[in-house]
């Protein structure tokens, strides 16, 4: 597997995301065996938007494996006041062997990849969250086994979240079924790349608004908040908008007796999902939380070990 960068799950094979779970595995059961992985390597950390569990995971993660990581926000690097990209991307390529991005546009990251000579990892933007989506599956895979056959329902908005979880869906023989309000649906173009992925996978892509035809024999249901960060703006209308698009008890029952829970936090109990749900014991909010680390870990050592330096 010789991949630059980790721009989305659609550029891998259902093999190489096979793959980077089977190392996760390892990295989780024996982080030991890959404490000196990326010695002397350093991931600068662009942040646009602020995180928790984003920074920790991947900080943390470095440290692990060996390596450096360091956080940069806007207002401490010079592409905050409009140093181009290019600029931005080549002059770090000199200093790190790796780069993550945490931005709100889209562009600003593939922009990072096609000028960087060293990896880029999405760590989430506008239209996609990638690392998310497949800790997500991980987690499922920990959970069920092979997860082929199974089905993935999303309710709420049609944000970068369901995106991503769209995309990875076919690559592990899942069907997915994205329930939004109709003026919150995934954007056409991710949608458009969903289906014939899950065409190509023979595998079912759903999107609706209705919830009880989502959540109908889903394996696993996943929610995320109602506005995300950069639409705080919104969030008064989006409240009204969403009015009734909790995902409570009543939802859960629609899907698999043994079904699970996920939302990728933080979370807002009350409004996008009951308290009865998520702090339930089919809720596996801190597995996800924790498999972050793995997963983004597994990244990091497929993209960075070995490179040429």
């Amino acid at each position: 597997m010789r991949h630059k960068d980790f721009i989305e799950v659609h550029d891998y094979t259902a093999e190489e995301v096979m793959r980077i779970f089977e190392l996760a595995r390892d990295m989780k059961a024996k982080p030991k065996k890959f404490k000196d992985a990326l010695t002397g390597q350093t991931l600068a950390m662009i942040f646009e938007k602020s995180s928790t569990r984003t920074r920790v995971s991947f900080e943390v993660g470095m440290f692990q494996l060996g390596g450096h990581a360091l956080f940069l926000s806007a207002r401490d690097i010079q592409l905050g006041r409009g140093e181009p990209i290019t600029d931005t991307a080549k002059v770090l390529s000199r200093y790190v062997d790796g780069i993550m991005a945490r931005t709100f546009a889209h562009k600003t990251v593939t922009d990072l990849a096609e000028h960087a000579s060293v990896p880029v990892i999405n760590g989430l933007t506008d239209l996609s969250h990638p690392c998310q989506s497949m800790t997500d599956y991980f987690t499922a895979w920990e959970k069920f086994g092979d997860l082929k056959g199974r089905k993935l329902a999303y309710v709420g908005d049609g944000n970068n979240m369901a995106h991503s979880l769209m995309l990875a869906g076919p690559k592990l023989g899942m069907d997915v079924a994205i329930a939004t309000p109709a003026a919150y649906a995934p954007a056409a173009e991710m949608v458009s790349t969903a289906k014939a992925d899950a065409k190509a996978a023979g595998t079912k892509m759903v999107i609706t608004t209705s919830v009880d035809e989502a959540v109908a024999g889903a394996d696993i249901v996943e929610t995320d908040v109602w506005a995300s960060m950069g639409q705080e703006a919104e969030a008064e209308k989006r409240h009204r908008d969403f009015a009734g698009w909790i995902v409570d008890k009543r939802v859960m029952s629609l899907a698999k007796r043994e079904a699970i829970f996920m939302h990728c936090l933080p979370a807002h109990r009350g409004e996008e999902v009951a308290a009865e749900v998520i702090d339930s014991p089919r809720s596996v909010i801190y597995d996800e939380a924790e498999n972050r680390l793995h997963i983004q870990k597994a990244i990091m050592y497929t993209l960075m070990k070995d490179r040429d330096r």
